[in-house]
């Protein structure tokens, strides 16, 4: 009896969990009108598959500093972005990720690196980091999961795949408000 009554609730989470995902997915037209681009639960599934591949390609190639690098993908569009040292990593960072099966297109928003980072730095960037991602989560009027925070020297970088130019005025608003923030760098694309 025990067996059959978890057999029970597993059953009833999983139709409840398959609700919520067919009720997500639902055909709404006042939704879609008002979104610019829509994928399905495949295409963020693929999307998070080829994230995968490319950040295990670049952990893997030990020219590139991948712990700098933010990677983003949206219907197959990788989105790199973050500080490296030089042009060629930049340039294998590149070569790598093309490489990726999966992989449609690459978007380039790595920075280079200006003058040297101290540990007090690399301390008072992730502060800021912490900051700007605090602050774009309260505000509601921004998708802040859909944007990556990177910052170098007080200078923040924020890339990733919005809704629109609005989302992106807006975060770029919140980011230039937080303290200890010396300049903000857009990488930001509207998904298409």
């Amino acid at each position: 009896m025990r067996v059959e009554r978890k057999f029970l609730v597993l059953g009833m989470a999983l139709a409840g969990a398959i609700g919520v995902l067919v009720a997500g997915c639902g055909n709404h037209q006042d939704e879609q009108s008002a979104a610019p681009a829509s994928t399905t639960v495949g295409t963020v599934i693929d999307d998070t598959v080829v994230t995968t591949k490319v950040k295990s390609a670049l952990l893997a190639d030990p020219d590139i500093k991948s712990f700098d690098l933010k990677v983003e993908t949206r219907k197959g569009v990788v989105q790199l972005s973050g500080f490296v040292d030089n042009q060629a990593q930049i340039d294998r960072a590149l070569s790598v990720t093309r490489a990726v099966q999966g992989v449609v297109s690459v978007d380039n928003n790595i920075s280079l690196k200006s003058g040297t980072a101290t540990v007090g730095n690399a301390v008072d960037d992730s502060i800021i980091t912490t900051r700007v991602k605090s602050s774009l989560l309260a505000d509601p009027n921004v998708k802040s999961l859909d944007i990556a925070v990177v910052t170098r020297k007080g200078d923040v970088q924020l890339s990733g795949f919005v809704d629109s130019q609005a989302q992106i005025d807006q975060a770029l608003a919140i980011a230039r408000k937080v303290d200890g923030v010396t300049s903000v760098t857009d990488k930001m694309s509207i998904k298409k």
